[in-house]
């Protein structure tokens, strides 16, 4: 009988371990698939960026500076501020931090812990 005790505690370890194992690889292809959105959106933020600021140098400012008068460089230096606060704003949404990563993992690991611990603070018998 002594034999049968550590095999089933070896077996339960190498559960434990399996399904920590499994846990870690599904929140790190949830955490994968957060980075790409976050990619993409910044892609685009940057796509439009660009593009707004062709067209609205080509097309607005030569415009407004014939309609009002004002000197086109002054308009330019304007419409680029406009542009910069905008890229700023965009760039920062993608750097705030959402939840923290691998969170059903960390939960299961203080758990494991916490039995760990309560399995070594219970007295030993020495039959």
């Amino acid at each position: 009988m002594e034999e049968a005790s550590p095999a089933n505690w070896i077996e339960a370890l190498m559960a434990l371990i399996s399904s920590r194992i499994a846990l870690i690889q599904y929140e790190a292809r949830e955490s994968a698939k957060t980075g790409v959105k976050r990619v993409v959106r910044l892609v685009v933020a940057v796509i439009c960026l660009f593009f707004a600021w062709i067209l609205l140098l080509a097309g607005a400012l030569g415009a407004i500076a014939s309609a009002s008068g004002w000197p086109w460089y002054w308009l330019a230096i304007a419409a680029a501020g406009l542009h910069l606060l905008v890229a700023i704003l965009l760039a920062s949404s993608c750097s705030k931090s959402g939840t923290p990563a691998f969170p059903i993992t960390r939960a299961e690991f203080q758990k494991d812990r916490e039995w760990i611990e309560s399995i070594q603070k219970k007295p030993k018998s020495n039959g």
